[in-house]
């Protein structure tokens, strides 16, 4: 069994390097079919100063969420007493991983920074998931199916806000989507237990007051 101490070890280290942008992606950098924009390294319509940066700002948003899922994931693999739900955590988490050093890469080639306030998102989100995991497999598995829902919703309104011609982005942020929408499902068919109206509004307030901080901050 592993000692409790070498896991507390990785979690520093896995910490460390989320909110260090040096996660290194399983997958390639997902391609448009559309020739890219210099902004993504090719060639084809030049984004604006101001799509540049709203581009920039949404995409902040979307590497805070993934630090907030490395956290949350992370948290709820350890909290968890069965092997079966630690692997299906990890696994979301490797995939997670994905999306923050994508989305770090694509903050860098738009010439905008992370958040600041990145390591209160990472400390509340793993918070969030210990005690998540606390409650019980199903109701851990309840909160990933809530939270990559309200995720879905959120990268589906990206989508309708990215400017038309930052291409790269947009198909990052459909990866995203799609890969969210499969650990949600992962975890509903796993015996999630449906999280109570109340708590469900609390997480999406959360969440909002999170996406407006983090586009400007």
């Amino acid at each position: 069994m592993e000692h409790w101490v070498d896991r507390l070890v990785l979690e520093v280290d896995r910490g460390l390097r989320s909110l260090g942008n040096t996660l290194v992606a399983s997958r390639s950098f997902p391609e448009s079919t559309q020739v890219l924009a210099p902004e993504g390294g090719a060639m084809a319509p030049r984004l604006t100063e101001a799509e540049r940066r709203h581009a920039g700002g949404l995409m902040r948003v979307n590497h805070v969420g993934e630090v907030c899922a490395q956290a949350l994931y992370r948290a709820q693999a350890l909290a968890t007493d069965s092997p079966a739900l630690r692997t299906l955590f990890e696994a979301a988490a490797v995939e997670e991983a994905d999306h923050l050093a994508w989305t770090a890469q694509r903050l860098e080639e738009l010439g905008a920074r992370p958040s600041l306030l990145n390591p209160l998102w990472f400390a509340g989100a793993y918070a969030l998931g210990l005690a998540a995991g606390r409650a019980g497999d199903a109701v851990s598995l309840g909160f990933v199916v809530e939270t990559e829902r309200q995720v879905e919703q959120h990268l589906e309104g990206h989508l309708e806000t990215l400017p038309p011609a930052d291409t790269r982005s947009r198909v990052l942020v459909e990866q995203m989507r799609d890969d969210e929408a499969r650990h949600g499902a992962a975890a509903r068919d796993s015996g999630a237990q449906h999280l109570p109206a109340p708590l469900r509004l609390a997480m999406r307030a959360a969440a909002k007051l999170m996406t407006t901080t983090a586009y400007r901050i």
